[in-house]
């Protein structure tokens, strides 16, 4: 990230921290009084949409040069809580930038990995929820993984895991992904007002890391000026580490530079 785009990226958090109206380390007291006052305002407010890509999820980089960023989330699943450092090990080599997408179930069984990604300068980190839900006002569900509840649950989700990656690197996530990428339009909006952008992607790379090494190397060489892809780094038996590996040299040899998410505005 540039120093002019990260001045940019401070002075928008403090905006979203000033409407907030709690400080950054927030007390019980007043993330109660936030979370109160996002109940009050939305509890008969019903939403419309759902998907991957209801109104306000932002799916693309604004731009029309050969950028691309890529996207690796981390989720607690109960089959998912392993680390593919064989992922990080080779961006580092090759000094590819990339955010990460941290769920809490995640960090504590990964927590030196977590303090020596966090450390990187080629990484930021972005959340993902504390339970790994998809966001829903009403607990919709997909996948068969039931979403939040309520509005209170939502603010939970994005809030708690906020709070805790705040805890051990200083730093607020300005990025929020939900568990499984799925959401209705009004929690987009809940997170928008708790000062996250809501990170959604227009290249499946691996698809939950399903996909094969090869399928995972075509998804990648389908890039195109400002795509915003997503992978996963906790399924170290997938073929997402060995499609990346195989697909980055093209994409380098093609003339595309890799970005954080916060480098440029998102569409």
């Amino acid at each position: 990230m540039t120093v002019k785009n990260r001045i940019i990226t401070v002075l928008l958090f403090t905006v979203f921290s000033l409407t907030l109206s709690y400080p950054l380390h927030a007390d019980g007291a007043a993330y109660a009084d936030v979370k109160q006052r996002i109940i009050t305002t939305y509890r008969n407010v019903v939403p419309h949409q759902w998907g991957e890509t209801v109104t306000g999820v932002k799916t693309r980089i604004d731009t029309h040069d050969k950028i691309i960023a890529l996207t690796f989330d981390a989720c607690g699943s109960l089959h998912g809580m392993d680390n593919d450092s064989q992922i990080t090990d080779f961006l580092i080599k090759e000094q590819i930038p990339a955010t990460l997408f941290i769920n809490a179930r995640w960090i504590e069984p990964n927590m030196a990995a977590f303090k020596r990604l966090n450390t990187n300068p080629l990484f930021e980190i972005g959340n993902h929820g504390y339970q790994h839900k998809p966001a829903s006002v009403n607990g919709r569900s997909v996948y068969g993984i039931a979403g939040t509840e309520s509005v209170a649950a939502l603010v939970d989700e994005i809030e708690l895991n906020g709070q805790k990656i705040e805890s051990l690197t200083g730093q607020r996530p300005l990025f929020y992904r939900s568990g499984t990428a799925y959401y209705d339009e009004v929690s987009v909006q809940i997170a928008q007002e708790l000062g996250s952008q809501v990170a959604g992607f227009s290249i499946l790379g691996d698809a939950g890391a399903t996909y094969s090494r090869q399928q995972v190397k075509h998804a990648l060489l389908s890039a195109t000026a400002g795509d915003i892809v997503i992978l996963h780094m906790n399924h170290p038996e997938s073929g997402t580490a060995e499609g990346l590996i195989d697909a980055i040299p093209e994409l380098k040899r093609r003339g595309f530079r890799f970005v954080q998410l916060s480098d440029l505005p998102l569409l």
